[in-house]
């Protein structure tokens, strides 16, 4: 199961959290609510992280315990944002990112016959192990062995890129209950850049082809002036 983290386009304190893939769960357990009492995060509805950065994630201003509102990137008004995931679903034009159609939808979890909008993203900046974890809205979403999971939908956190390290993180192994209990069976993947528009893209190979046609007149044109000195 992955998250793939953004910088926004449109806002500089903002990132876009884009979730995908499916899993089963190895253990029964409670996706919790952002008002539980309880906000310490455990294997029913969070991880611990490993990889990079020796397991830390929180790169500044590290949340200390704290439920982040996570809200649906298409009801936002982040246009550019919005153009450039719709851009790269299937049949959107682009196939060097491709997201999933669902990714459109409003961050959402799946577990057996049960559905949650993921309202909240939990966080904890640990000194060892840092702590991410889902929580739902409308009640708590409980679980059993063996149900299969899947999360999907685009979201908006008011939290910047520089918070983050970049790179690559996984679950560590048994850290949440809702995916099996491999090794990254949960991702999470936080990129420097943002999602390249489409005209980016066009800007950028149009400018290497200037620059490739440049580069071959001088070579020939040096070529020439060789030639006729000799």
């Amino acid at each position: 199961m992955y998250i793939d983290v953004y910088p926004s386009q449109d806002n500089n304190n903002q990132t876009v959290w884009i979730f995908s893939g499916s899993s089963s769960a190895h253990i029964g357990g409670n996706v919790r609510t952002s008002v539980s009492s309880n906000t310490l995060g455990s294997g029913d509805d969070s991880w611990w992280f490993s990889d990079t950065n020796s397991g830390n994630i929180f790169q500044a201003n590290g949340p200390n315990n704290q439920n982040i509102s996570l809200s649906s990137l298409f009801s936002s008004s982040n246009s550019k944002d919005i153009a450039s995931v719709n851009a790269r679903i299937p049949g959107g034009g682009k196939t060097n990112i491709t997201f999933a159609a669902s990714a459109t939808n409003t961050p959402t979890i799946t577990i057996g016959s049960g559905s949650r909008t993921i309202s909240h993203l939990f966080m904890q900046d640990d000194t060892s192990l840092d702590e991410m974890g889902i929580r739902v809205s409308g009640g708590a979403l409980s679980y059993s062995t063996g149900n299969a999971s899947a999360w999907t939908g685009s979201g908006i956190l008011n939290k910047p890129i520089g918070d983050f390290f970049i790179g690559t993180y996984s679950g560590s192994p048994n850290s949440v209950d809702f995916a099996d209990d491999s090794y990254a069976a949960i991702q999470v993947r936080v990129n420097s850049q943002v999602i390249p528009e489409p005209r980016e893209y066009a800007l950028v190979f149009g400018l290497f082809a200037l620059g490739f046609i440049l580069f071959r007149r001088h070579f020939q044109k040096k070529k020439r002036q060789a030639t006729a000195t000799l």
